[in-house]
């Protein structure tokens, strides 16, 4: 998860169990209007084997973990409109499909019936066809059931807005992670939040040259985060992680040569925008 950092240094941040494993979120961000309730990814899910769940040290293999978070906020899985997705890794799209309990009782169809799914072009050709060094990352069969619910939407390539998907919403991409990571932009009367997916996963990797082992180009990748930085350090926009297991999000300032966390937020529920 950090690259070229050595673990007597990464080791102050996170402490890794006792086969090396460091706890991770797997977070998802709902924004809701008056008209529509967008889901910005899915997170891991409860998809895996046994076996594999293992492995990834996943918490709970019987527990979709966020339909229960959407439960405790009044939300059912019908109610979404709208889920779009940064990239197809499984550990951002996994939550699309029911729990490996439920897959083993005939269950298989995609969650969030009435959604729209919403994928950039780019990563969606990834997925269809990956490279050999990722395509671990992808879930067998995911984009067959995409394709074949109807409902998919997908970004024409570097587009960054989608005329059925409301205005406040808009995009940027970046390729350092994947190809057309796709960063959702929701913008506010009083704010804009930035969902930073795997270029920037939590308060560890913000600082420029921490970058991940899974990353495609780990150079190319610190160039996009400065690029972001710019922009969000002069505009003030909230940076939303999906990892960290702490921070859900915060904003930055630049300090010397540097960027470093300002303002973490530690609780988003019911966040005005």
């Amino acid at each position: 998860m950090f690259g070229n950092a050595p673990r007597p240094l990464w080791e102050r941040w996170y402490s890794p169990d006792e086969i090396g494993r460091i706890e991770l979120a797997c977070r998802a961000m709902l924004i809701e209007s008056e008209s529509e309730k967008i889901l910005c990814e899915t997170g891991i899910g409860a998809f895996f084997e046994p076996k594999l769940a293992e492995r990834y040290g996943v918490q709970d293999v019987a527990t979709h973990r966020l339909l229960e978070s959407l439960e405790a906020l009044g939300v059912n899985e019908d109610a979404i409109d709208f889920v779009i997705l940064s990239h197809l890794h499984f550990d951002h799209a996994g939550g699309l499909l029911p729990s490996y309990v439920e897959s083993q009782k005939g269950k298989g169809d995609l969650l969030f019936p009435k959604a729209r799914y919403v994928v950039g072009e780019e990563a969606w050709e990834r997925c269809k066809n990956p490279h050999f060094r990722d395509r671990a990352s992808f879930i067998p069969g995911l984009w067959e059931k995409l394709e074949a619910s109807g409902r998919l939407l997908i970004v024409p390539k570097r587009q960054t807005s989608l005329s059925k998907l409301p205005s406040y919403i808009s995009f940027r991409y970046s390729d350092g992670h994947t190809p057309g990571h796709m960063h959702t932009i929701a913008r506010g009367q009083d704010s804009t939040v930035c969902f930073c997916g795997d270029l920037i996963p939590g308060t560890a990797w913000v600082h420029l040259p921490i970058t991940m082992g899974y990353d495609r180009y780990p150079e190319k990748l610190i160039d996009e985060k400065a690029d972001l930085y710019d922009k969000a350090f002069a505009e003030k926009w909230l940076l939303f992680f999906t990892h960290d297991p702490v921070v859900p999000a915060a904003y930055i300032r630049k300090e010397k040569d540097r960027f470093v966390v300002e303002n973490a937020v530690k609780n988003l529920t019911q966040m005005p925008l």
